[in-house]
């Protein structure tokens, strides 16, 4: 009976001291964390501490704050922009010739011509008249750039919100469309001044003499349209690589309209 009564003292006292000791871990647990241990839990809606999963969404272009005369105006200084620097290079000693973008190669019904001359041991002559043709284009592009801005200032864009979300070449294109007939008119002259001034007519009058010798033919060809219609292409290629780097190169906007205009659109 004694063992007894002393084994459950002992018992009792055991549950008390840990009883003591549970007490202080959840006394430092909160003064520690916060966190009650004494409160239970609760099976309803919790709080979660996770962070909810987050999606990345492309804010929309938000041309509302331009007016389509504000576009029309970027533009068209892009437009302005890309013809004054092309002129620059084409204008240049081998500005057409050396650049196989824009290089006028030999008029394609006269491909023939080329080939013969070669095969019979006049490939100067070849060279030399597709040399002048790029020589010629090279001294007419100078005169381009007024005539090419005349055409950009007075052209009126339509839709100018739709070309400024179109392609990289959008206003070039459309400035090719509104405007490629007025340019062949005005800049026609230009090029026929300047293909007798290097003395490309007069070489080629003599090579398609030759040709038509040896083969028996009567071939010609208007160079003036020829040469008029590479040079005009080959400004507007000039165009569209300058509209293609202020469209995707923010560095190259170098006005605030362009600024204002084609950072609306990068977002597209």
């Amino acid at each position: 009976m004694k063992k007894t009564i002393v084994l459950v003292g002992t018992l009792l006292f055991s549950v008390s001291t840990q009883a003591q000791i549970l007490d202080v871990i959840k006394s430092t647990v909160k003064d520690k964390t916060g966190i009650d241990l004494n409160t239970p839990k609760t099976t309803g809606s919790t709080s979660s501490t996770t962070n909810p999963k987050t999606t990345t969404t492309t804010s929309p272009i938000n041309l509302g704050s331009l007016s389509s005369t504000q576009i029309s105006s970027g533009l068209k200084e892009a437009l302005s922009l890309g013809v004054n620097e092309g002129v620059k290079k084409l204008s240049v000693t081998d500005g057409f010739l050396k650049n196989e973008a824009v290089k006028i190669l030999m008029p394609e019904k006269l491909r023939t011509i080329d080939t013969t001359l070669r095969s019979v041991g006049l490939s100067s002559l070849a060279d030399q008249g597709v040399k002048l043709l790029n020589r010629a284009a090279e001294d007419a592009v100078t005169e381009a750039a007024p005539i090419f801005t005349k055409a950009i200032t007075s052209m009126t864009i339509t839709d100018a919100k739709n070309i400024l979300l179109g392609s990289d070449h959008a206003a070039t294109n459309y400035l090719q469309t509104k405007t490629q007939t007025q340019l062949f008119t005005a800049f026609q002259p230009k090029v026929k001044a300047s293909l007798g001034k290097v003395g490309a007519d007069t070489l080629w009058k003599n090579i398609i003499s030759k040709y038509n010798t040896l083969t028996g033919q009567a071939v010609t060809t208007d160079l003036n349209e020829y040469v008029t219609t590479e040079t005009i292409n080959g400004v507007f290629k000039m165009v569209a690589e300058k509209e293609s780097g202020i469209r995707n190169t923010p560095a190259m906007r170098t006005t605030s309209i362009l600024q204002k205009v084609f950072g609306a659109q990068d977002g597209k």
